[in-house]
Order: structure tokens, then C-alpha cells, then sequence
């Protein structure tokens, strides 16, 4: 569970929460707008299903998930990971690692390391293992493009059920229905705030925090990368080491280069 993504829903929540009751004073019927809804959360879906492909939409229950589960290795774990194979591999011979590969959860590092261990030609591991992280890539995208749609498209939506809404508004000045002016008022400016809270309090955020991911775990996949291949070129731990040190902060190296 990633705590951040938790806390950060939990105060948005909180915040709208008490904003909306001391509003309304407690009368929550005012924020609900039918025309509103149907406009701003079906025109949204209609989107989503206009631009993506219907694989890509049946994930969308996973693109939910990796917001609020992170199962990537961060980079402190990788490094302290490939040091201990390093070690390993330096001190019993690479083919003692096989019997590691089994603990490895990952399982980009784990095919990679067993191809390195089974003698496969380090250009063919690096070819198999970069494909990986494209592949990857594309399945990053996907998430980010979905909750793009939703951040791009919901406040206009809510800008169309807004238009409709001052329409019928102006419809009635003729008669001078107040409850009529007030009622399309309402689906004006209720299906307005549908559209930028799903946008900007929703939708963006978890797009913004699917992208952060991406990055870490490609990060992360390249370390993996350039240890498996240290490893099968028999480097000195330390070397593995400092390739590993080389894609953190400076900062952060300096307890790693003191415990070797």
C-alpha cells in the first residue's frame, strides 16, 4: 500500500467534506444534479471508450490499483540486492546464484539473471531484457493516456452541461420562473464542479503519480540491468557497486561507499 497515495486521498476527501457541509449546511441534495452527472461522468465515459482500445480499457481496475499499491523495488533495495548477489557471484562462482533466483521476487531480474547464469551472450541479454522495459513502457502509457482522457475531456463536458444549463436558464426569462432560473442555474454550475473535481482532484493527480512511477521502476529495471551484466563480466563487487551508486543522488552514495 502506498501510504502517500493514501493520505494525499484521504486529506482531499476530508477537505471537500467539510467545505461541502458547511456550504450546504449540511443539505448534501445540493451538489446532486441528474442532467449534470449524466453529461459530465457519461460524456467522460464515452471518451474513454472513443480513444482507447477495449484491451487497453479492461485494465483500467489495474491502472486504479498501481495508484494505490506500489510493487516496484526502489532504488535503495536494488542496490542493496545486487551488491549481495555481486558478492555472492565474486566469492562461490556465478552459477551459485542459481539457487538464489528462486528468492527473487522480481520478475524482470529474475529471467535476467537466470540467462546470465545459463551463459546466454550479454548483447542477447541486454536485447531481451531492453524489450522488457519498452513493453513496460507501453503499459505505463496506457495508464497515464486514461486518466489523461479524464483530466482533458471531464471539464469540458462539465462546460457543455454548463451551456445547457443557461439555456434553459435564459429560456425562462420570459416568464420570470424564479424556481425554473434557479433549477437550470443549479445544473449549470453543479455539473461545472463535476467536471474539475473529476479532473484536477481525481483524474490528475493519479495520472501525475502513475508517470512518477513509471519513471522509478524504468530507473530501477535499468540498475537491474547494468548489475546482471556486471555480474556476468565477473566485476569486482565494488565496481557493481559503483554502477549501482551511479543512478542515485550523490548524497545517498556515501553510506553505500562506507559500509564497502
Amino acid at each position: 500500500m502506498d501510504k502517500a497515495s493514501v493520505i494525499g486521498t484521504i486529506i482531499g476527501i476530508a477537505c471537500c467534506g467539510i467545505v461541502g457541509y458547511k456550504a450546504s449546511h449540511g443539505d448534501w441534495t445540493v451538489f446532486w444534479s441528474e442532467k449534470g452527472a449524466y453529461m459530465v461522468f457519461g460524456g467522460t465515459i464515452s471518451i474513454i471508450f472513443m480513444a482507447m482500445p477495449m484491451e487497453r480499457i479492461k485494465q483500467v481496475p489495474g491502472y486504479v490499483k498501481a495508484f494505490f499499491f506500489n510493487k516496484g523495488m526502489n532504488p535503495t533495495a536494488v542496490i542493496e540486492l545486487m551488491n549481495t548477489l555481486a558478492e555472492k557471484a565474486r566469492r562461490d562462482g556465478i552459477l551459485a546464484l542459481e539457487s538464489e533466483c528462486a528468492n527473487i521476487k522480481d520478475p524482470f531480474l529474475g529471467a535476467g539473471m537466470k540467462m546470465a547464469i545459463d551463459g546466454v551472450e550479454p548483447a542477447n541479454i541486454e536485447a531481451t531484457l531492453r524489450m522488457e522495459v519498452l513493453a513496460m513502457q507501453d503499459r505505463h502509457k496506457a495508464g497515464k493516456k486514461f486518466f489523461d482522457l479524464i483530466k482533458t475531456y471531464a471539464p469540458g463536458y462539465g462546460l457543455v452541461a454548463t451551456l445547457i444549463g443557461q439555456i434553459g436558464m435564459f429560456s425562462g426569462l420570459a416568464t420570470a420562473e424564479i424556481g425554473h432560473l434557479g433549477y437550470m442555474l443549479a445544473v449549470a454550475v453543479v455539473a461545472t464542479m463535476y467536471g474539475t473535481v473529476l479532473a484536477n482532484a481525481i483524474a490528475g493527480p493519479m495520472g501525475d503519480k502513475l508517470a512518477l512511477r513509471s519513471g522509478e521502476e524504468i530507473l530501477g529495471r535499468e540498475m537491474m540491468l547494468q548489475g546482471i551484466l556486471s555480474i556476468q563480466a565477473g566485476d569486482n563487487p565494488r565496481v557493481t557497486l559503483d554502477k549501482m551508486l551511479a543512478f542515485i543522488p550523490g548524497p545517498q552514495r556515501t553510506k553505500y561507499r562506507a559500509a564497502a
